[in-house]
Parts: structure tokens; sequence; C-alpha cells
């Protein structure tokens, strides 16, 4: 197996963090976005060997305020950069595979920018499977913290404020909490530049659903506390492209959860589909 390990200077001499491991005879590859908060690395040992056993190579990065990549934590410019970046890292995939379908395979906030890059620009992407998507949060957060997240947006758009994550959410395995809770790399930093721009995005998505025209897979866990599945509900029933399904027992971290193998069993039969139709 190839491993890359690289920091990319994008614009401003930003490093940004991404890593790539492929299979001995790729037929497709991946890029795979993370959610709020967290980093690429958590990946490793769940979805990227999953998918590189699905004969994917995968490309995969720290977003703009994430992980190693540089910057203030939980800090953008605004959401189209935060698709500029995805369509940077687009690039350095089709420039190593130009020959094979390329995939978005995005978690919450990156089933958001999956979604919303392959619904707002032109860039080629073959299919598209976005877990927990973040369309919808599953809980309103008070007036007083939207009124004044807004006001900051136009006044302090770096100032960051606790995102309000409750860690418990994303699984009902007790040592994957603990996990999150001691990873060093993740984080509770969000700013109003980053939060209103991705929160306005996933209603935006819902409303332009009839505008997807690729394949698209979205599982969604019914127990989810953190984004609401009705959302991912809603996005589905406006568009013939997407296939839905929705787990019983799953919290929003789905490759970390009781609904692993079911989750994992659903890609794995999506890619085999995929892969007939374009044989057939």
């Amino acid at each position: 197996m190839l491993e890359l390990h690289s920091f990319n200077s994008w614009k401003d001499d930003q490093k940004v963090f991404f890593d790539h491991e492929q299979p001995l005879d790729p037929k497709g590859v991946a890029v795979l976005i993370h959610g709020f908060g967290e980093h690429s690395g958590r990946y490793t040992q769940s979805v990227i060997p999953f998918l590189i056993a699905q004969g994917q190579a995968v490309l995969y990065y720290d977003n703009l305020g994430h992980g190693k990549t540089d910057g203030p934590r939980g800090y953008c410019q605004g959401y189209e950069e935060l698709l500029d970046l995805l369509e940077y890292i687009i690039t350095k995939a089709t420039d190593l595979y130009p020959e094979l379908p390329l995939f978005l395979y995005g978690h919450s906030m990156g089933g958001n920018l999956a979604l919303n890059l392959v619904l707002r620009r032109s860039t080629p992407v073959s299919g598209v499977i976005a877990t927990s998507p973040y369309l919808r949060l599953a809980y309103q957060p008070p007036g007083w913290k939207m009124k004044l997240g807004r006001i900051l947006q136009r006044i302090a758009p770096r100032f960051a404020m606790p995102s309000g994550l409750d860690p418990e959410g994303i699984s009902s395995i007790p040592d994957e909490v603990e996990k999150y809770r001691e990873d060093p790399l993740v984080h509770d930093k969000i700013t109003p530049n980053y939060a209103f721009p991705v929160m306005d995005a996933g209603d935006w998505t819902i409303k332009n659903a009839d505008q997807l025209a690729i394949p698209t897979l979205v599982v969604h866990g019914k127990k989810d506390p953190i984004i609401d599945h009705r959302g991912s509900v809603e996005f589905a029933d406006g568009t013939d492209y997407s296939k839905l399904v929705l787990l019983n027992e799953g919290l929003h971290e789905l490759h970390h959860d009781v609904s692993r193998e079911k989750l994992f069993q659903h890609i794995a039969k999506w890619f085999t589909d995929y892969y007939n139709d374009l044989e057939g």
C-alpha cells in the first residue's frame, strides 16, 4: 500500500495537511471530508481501511480551522473558502488518478460540503456518500446565542465560542466517546464565520435537492442527537438521485457506533451497484 504524508501551501502560504493511501489496484478514488471540531486522523482506523478494501484510493485532509492545518481553530473566511479548499484536494486526487471515478465521502459538516459542492459547482464528481450530513441541527441553540452570533459575524467574525457539542452524542460506545474527549486535535471552538454559513448552506441544500444529478448515498442514524435525521429525509425526498438509509440505533458518528457494520454494508452495496451499472 502506497502512503503519502504532506503539508501543502495552499494560499497565502497557509499549510494544509492532507494524506493519501491506496490499495494495490485502485478502481476509484475517494476524497474524505471530516466533521466539525475533529480531524481526518480519526478515520484512519475505521473508514479509510474500509474504503481501501472497497478498491478506493483515499485522499483525506484537515479542513480550515481543524487538525494539523494552519490557522485559528474553528475559523474560516467564509463558506466559499471551504468549497475552494475541497476543490483543491479534488484536483490533487484527479492529478493522481485521472482515469478513475472520483467520489466524495463526507461526514456531518463534511457531508454538507460534499453535497453543496456538487449542487453549486461543476466539479467532476462521480458520486457522493454523506453520513449524518449537517443539513439541520437536532437541537435549537438559545435565541440569545444566535442573535449574538449574527452580530459577531458582522463585527468580530474571528471571535470563538464553545460549539456546545456534547461528546456523548457521537456514539453509544463509551470507549469511542473517551477517545474523542482525549484527542488533542479535537476542539469545541467555533466562530460565527464558520457556524452560520455552514448552517445556512444546510438549509439551502434541502431546498435545492432537485438540482442533484449524480448518484448519492445518504446514511443517518435515527437517534442522532446532534444533526436531525429528518433533514436528510427531506433532502432525499427532493431528488431521484439519492438513496437514503436510516439506521434505527445510530447516533452521530455511525462509523464509531454500534451501527458501524450496517453502515459499511450499505456503502459496500452502493459501490457494487455503482460499478455494476458502469459495466452494464
